[in-house]
């Protein structure tokens, strides 16, 4: 008879415990680690199970066993069983009781560290957006570090209207606020003003990044229970990854352990340290997860330190081509010995945009080379893209660039600094704006907007909105693209209701820079007729008196509060 051997994982107190036989599913005779494919509730190991004298199948069959192999051996304990077979038994048992009591430490550490986090929120209706969608629940895991600080995912909290946080063992709920929040690195600090709420809470301490290999533990709250869970799996790799939420490319860490919805903000914990903090997952894939490491958590929480608030990531500002091909390097002069890639494209808005040109070649950033696909140095054989370089700069500090220009070396100092995109890619915790002028809705083009016509809005929203939004520059601080995003039908506006997702350009011939900018010239005309030239030389006319007359009213009938967001009505201090 088949019988697989685990750990029975369960604790009754921090002071007293007692074990329990959990039975766990077996595939093809092999035990699954329960540390890695199943969620660990309030867990202390029972070492007790960990056996010499296990139970063998019919015919004698092995499984290696490791610390990073998360098998388990089966052995036919007859009379006839040979000595190295015991050895590797005796082996195998010792590092088992090892994978045991490392998930045992983390377990340990994190109980009064890490805490559950539930969120009230309420996104932005882009398609009305003087309204809100529907409110909903979610929940997520934190941890708390030095200064009375829990830190979380952004995606946790994003369009919060209400969160409480709970510690572990704690049936009460305590009132958090959020100090600060960074949706590009997906983090966020939470902070408790109850007194209560801290005693005996332990504050945990950043680490470093791990290598290859190593093995983290990641604690939280995921889906499938209410109390504390761990799952245990090694690094798998580390290089810049996409950052879902935000949408940035910034350092990530790649694990093979069980990363699932409520794991969001907990801590990866390696050794007694936090090595990152789990933040996603790729779906459609077994066990691959991602954590943030500890450069971004620190460059956020410094940044926040600093400055009071979310300071963001710098960028160059450049759009970059490898130089891999031979003849692309010969046409721009590069000797064999140089390496680099090619500025494309320079936003205007950046400081680079003053001291590079276009078709120069970068070859190194403060003193490190790039190489032709873009990539710099990372550790031991390791390679990372050189944005990460640029990424871990504080805003507004220099950095050194040599490049090659028309066959010459230059070294060209520039100041890096967080850059705006033309259409914003995220608005969580903001209010959408908007301005109706006879019942005309106009608003800044956004992702968001975009979003709302679907999980494919890629193929389903307007597909010249669409490439502007992904590939336009900024031209100038402050800029917008300002777009008429629907029309409520009246009299006034009869015959306009086809030109709706076309960008207002001017307005009775100014160009319009912005929504604040197209608001204030419609409510200082002094003319007869306001005049507004859109997309493919669109016109829309309109006798002005008699526009503002009919926009009470149809203000009134949709129950529209205001004619414009509260953003509109105060002195704009976001342009750069």
């Amino acid at each position: 008879m088949l019988r697989p051997i685990g750990l029975a994982l369960r604790q009754v107190t921090s002071s007293s415990c007692h074990n329990r036989h959990v039975r766990r599913r077996t595939c093809s005779g092999t035990f699954v680690n329960p540390f890695r494919s199943f969620r660990c509730y309030n867990t202390i190991p029972n070492l007790s199970n960990l056996h010499p004298n296990l139970r063998a199948c019919s015919s004698p069959r092995s499984f290696s066993s490791s610390s990073k192999v998360n098998q388990c051996r089966y052995f036919n304990t007859a009379a006839s069983a040979s000595t190295a077979a015991v050895e590797q038994l005796n082996y195998d048992r010792s590092n088992a009781i090892a994978d045991t009591i490392d998930a045992y430490s983390a377990i340990e550490l994190a109980l009064d560290s890490v805490v559950k986090i539930f969120t009230v929120s309420s996104s932005p209706n882009y398609f009305l957006p003087w309204q809100n969608k529907s409110q909903r629940e979610s929940m997520g895991s934190g941890f708390v570090i030095s200064g009375k600080r829990i830190v979380t995912n952004a995606h946790v909290v994003a369009d919060h209207t209400f969160v409480l946080v709970r510690k572990h063992g704690s049936p009460t709920k305590y009132r958090a606020e959020v100090k600060a929040v960074g949706h590009e690195c997906d983090l966020a600090i939470l902070v408790v003003e109850s007194e209560e709420f801290w005693e005996g809470m332990k504050f945990l301490e950043l680490g470093d990044i791990p290598f290859m290999q190593e093995a983290v533990a990641v604690v939280g709250y995921p889906q499938g229970g209410d109390n504390i869970s761990v799952t245990k799996g090694v690094v798998s790799r580390v290089e810049p990854t996409q950052y879902v939420h935000g949408a940035t490319q910034l350092l990530a860490i790649q694990i093979d352990a069980a990363i699932n919805p409520g794991n969001s903000g907990g801590p990866a914990i390696m050794g007694d340290k936090v090595a990152g903090v789990a933040f996603q997952n790729l779906s459609g894939a077994e066990n691959i997860g991602y954590i943030i490491p500890v450069p971004v958590i620190k460059h956020f929480v410094d940044g926040v330190e600093a400055s009071g608030s979310y300071s963001g990531f710098c960028s160059l500002g450049l759009s970059c081509q490898p130089t891999e091909n031979i003849q692309l390097r010969e046409y721009f002069n590069m000797r064999p010995e140089l390496t680099g890639v090619l500025v494309s494209k320079i936003n205007p808005l950046s400081d680079a945009y003053r001291v590079l040109k276009k078709d120069d070649i970068v070859l190194a950033f403060d003193g490190v080379p790039i190489a032709n696909d873009g990539t710099v140095p990372f550790r031991n054989r390791e390679r990372i893209t050189f944005d990460h370089l640029v990424s871990m700069k504080k805003p507004n500090e220099t950095a050194v660039i040599r490049v090659l220009r028309n066959g010459e070396e230059l070294e060209l100092t520039v100041t890096l600094r967080p850059l705006k995109p033309l259409v914003p890619i995220h608005q969580f915790d903001k209010v959408p704006s908007y301005f109706v002028f006879a019942g005309l809705v106009f608003i800044p083009l956004s992702q968001p907007y975009l979003h709302e016509h679907g999980e494919d809005w890629y193929n389903t929203s307007p597909r010249r909105l669409c490439e502007r939004a992904l590939r336009e520059l900024p031209q100038k601080p402050g800029e917008e693209l300002v777009i008429l995003s629907q029309v409520l039908m009246d009299d006034i506006n009869v015959g306009y209701e086809r030109l709706a997702d076309l960008q207002v350009k001017k307005v009775n011939g100014v160009d319009v820079d912005n929504l604040k900018h197209l608001c204030q010239l419609v409510q200082e005309c002094k003319e007869e007729k306001v005049r507004l030239d859109l997309d493919d030389e669109r016109v829309i006319v309109l006798n002005y008196e008699r526009a503002r007359t009919a926009t009470s009213h149809i203000l009134k009938r949709h129950r529209i509060p205001s004619a414009m967001s509260i953003d509109l009505l105060t002195p704009d201090t976001t342009a750069q």
